[in-house]
């Protein structure tokens, strides 16, 4: 389980951090376009993380808790910025 949270939580951070600083600092019209630049970024930042691990053992399900935290954090965010 430990390899599953310390590889997950940055991921989860960097989109976080990314919804912040675009609700902070993007214009409204370019707000969806720098969070799909997010959540590229974070999977890219995924498997980046994945490989520096080198373990086989339950690698997909660490990837998809990354990639699925991450898409959750975007989407909302995307939910938050059309209300505003």
């Amino acid at each position: 389980m430990t390899w599953l949270k310390w590889s997950v939580v940055p991921v989860w951070l960097l989109s976080l951090t990314g919804a912040i600083i675009i609700g902070a600092l993007a214009a409204p019209g370019m707000r969806i376009t720098w969070l799909a630049i997010t959540l590229a970024g974070a999977v890219i930042l995924t498997f980046v993380i994945q490989i520096a691990i080198q373990r086989k053992e339950r690698f997909v399900a660490r990837a998809t808790a990354s990639i699925v935290g991450a898409l959750a954090v975007v989407a909302a965010a995307t939910a938050i910025f059309a209300l505003i």
